[in-house]
């Protein structure tokens, strides 16, 4: 396991998610907005838009906040205009990170993305430096005793999926961009509980980290994804879970 999923699974186990429930609502917020503006105020002509209500409602947000989010972002609503902007660095042991951030300041965005990187031990780089390392994909994770193996594998390879990865208490499965729905609608359909069930950028390749890279890398993307203007961190580090489970316990 790698990068984006890793650090979604360390979270769950931190419970961080639940501490953070007011800073996840404002995150998916600002996607619901910027998508809305972007393709427009209909989910079922608008990929993005569909996907963020999904993300939405799976974290429970009430169906008001979902609506004003959307008439915010179509202009029927007056609201704050963000600016989408992906920022691109390294961080410990040569790790790849890519930002997503929404921002209406630039200027601050950039300078607290790239304090957070330098603090710990990481340097933000050029536009285009990493993100050729990314592949945008679907991506679901099930936990192992929630579903039938069988069942899974039956209804991804029916929808379309492009894998299953094994992650010991966990699967995950990846699939093309345009295959996301497909695949979400097959396992709706058989009632397969997932814990995640996002579009995101998977890395075509890993860094495996130990001990202090592993600890500062764990730091960064904590840092930044704490940041208000942040939205999602992707990273292609991989971290053992005898690592994970000595920097816990420290």
């Amino acid at each position: 396991m790698s990068g984006h999923s890793k650090w979604s699974t360390i979270k769950r186990k931190k419970g961080a998610t639940d501490a953070k429930r007011g800073k996840i609502f404002t995150k998916l917020i600002k996607e619901i907005t910027v998508a809305a503006r972007m393709g427009g105020g209909d989910p079922n002509a608008n990929p993005r838009l569909r996907t963020a209500i999904a993300a939405a409602k799976t974290e429970n947000m009430p169906k008001d906040n979902i609506e004003r989010a959307i008439k915010k972002g179509t202009g029927a609503l007056e609201g704050v205009s963000y600016e989408e902007v992906y920022y691109e660095g390294y961080g410990p042991g040569g790790a790849a990170v890519l930002v997503e951030s929404f921002t209406d300041n630039k200027n601050r965005t950039v300078a607290d993305v790239r304090h957070l990187f330098s603090k710990s031990g990481g340097s933000l780089g050029e536009a285009g430096c990493v993100a050729w390392m990314f592949e945008k994909k679907g991506l679901f994770i099930l936990q192992k005793e929630d579903v039938d193996e069988e069942t899974l594998m039956e209804a991804v390879l029916e929808a379309g999926g492009e894998d299953i990865h094994d992650e010991e208490s966990t699967f995950e499965v990846t699939t093309a961009l345009e295959d996301f729905d497909a695949v979400k609608k097959a396992l709706d359909d058989r009632e397969l509980r997932y814990l995640l069930a996002e579009v995101t950028m998977v890395p075509k390749t890993t860094v495996k980290l130990e001990d202090k890279e592993a600890e500062q890398m764990l730091r960064l993307v904590e840092g930044l994804e704490d940041s208000d203007d942040v939205q999602k961190v992707y990273s292609n580090f991989d971290i053992s879970e005898e690592t994970l489970e000595r920097i816990d316990s420290a």
